[in-house]
């Protein structure tokens, strides 16, 4: 952590991660298909990853983009996830599980915290699914989580801010409320003096173009809004710095 502040950049490949570590990321989210949101990232990533990088890294856990209400069959695969992860060196996990109701899964939370322990563990911005996120926040606190990731239940950090800030002032330190959602250079200084966050959450991306000369435009591999095949989305270090150097200078 830098000056009271620490930025954790979620990235989905080593470049990326090494790129968040240069620009001064104090931990990483390792993630796969960011265009979902984030889910579990292969063993093989996390391995390399990790010898890459110094920082913490934590890793994501999550076995398909969609919502947070999971089968039996999922969740037996989240577990074995969590424990591979373990073995490969992970720092941290991140995961969130709502019932029907939109409310925190209490039972399966408690059941994949204890596949978990003893790393720490952040509920990610499933938070910003739920029915009532103030009593959301006493049920995380209740169960042990150490931090929450949260957009304060809007479409960014900007525009949940007043929420965060309620979050941060009703947790008096009892769990690290998190910003992040749609955080850049532009509004950094503002979330973070509205919400007296400590840490934030960025992707600080920028696309960089492929280096395949042979290139065929008739053919996708995936759903239409899928990234193109011929530009890749990476941390940028320059933007990771910048970042950085406001978080600083806010103090």
């Amino acid at each position: 952590m830098d000056d009271g502040f620490l930025m954790e950049v979620c990235v989905d490949s080593v470049e990326s991660a090494v790129n968040a570590e240069r620009g001064g990321a104090g931990r990483i989210e390792l993630c796969a298909g960011l265009v979902e949101g984030g889910t579990t990232p292969s063993m093989g990533l996390l391995q390399v990853v990790k010898q890459c990088v110094r920082v913490p890294v934590f890793v994501m856990i999550r076995p398909r983009g969609g919502d947070f209400l999971y089968s039996d069959r999922e969740v037996e695969v989240m577990k074995a996830d969590i424990r591979l992860a373990k073995l490969h060196g992970a720092d941290g996990l991140v995961f969130g599980a709502l019932t029907e109701d939109g409310r925190i899964d209490t039972e399966l939370c408690t059941a994949l915290l204890a596949v978990c322990r003893p790393l720490p563990v952040t509920f990610h911005r499933a938070f910003d699914m739920v029915h009532d996120p103030l009593v959301a926040l006493e049920t995380l606190i209740s169960l042990g989580f150490e931090r929450v990731l949260t957009s304060g239940c809007d479409s960014s950090a900007l525009e949940g801010l007043s929420l965060i800030k309620r979050l941060a002032e009703q947790a008096k330190g009892r769990i690290v409320v998190v910003p992040g959602g749609g955080i850049t250079e532009r509004n950094l200084q503002r979330i973070l003096e509205g919400s007296t966050a400590s840490e934030f959450h960025c992707s600080a991306r920028s696309a960089r173009d492929s280096g395949m000369k042979f290139r065929n435009p008739n053919v996708a591999m995936g759903a239409s809004f899928s990234a193109p095949e011929y530009s890749i989305k990476v941390a940028d270090v320059a933007k990771v710095r910048a970042l950085n150097a406001i978080a600083k200078n806010i103090l």
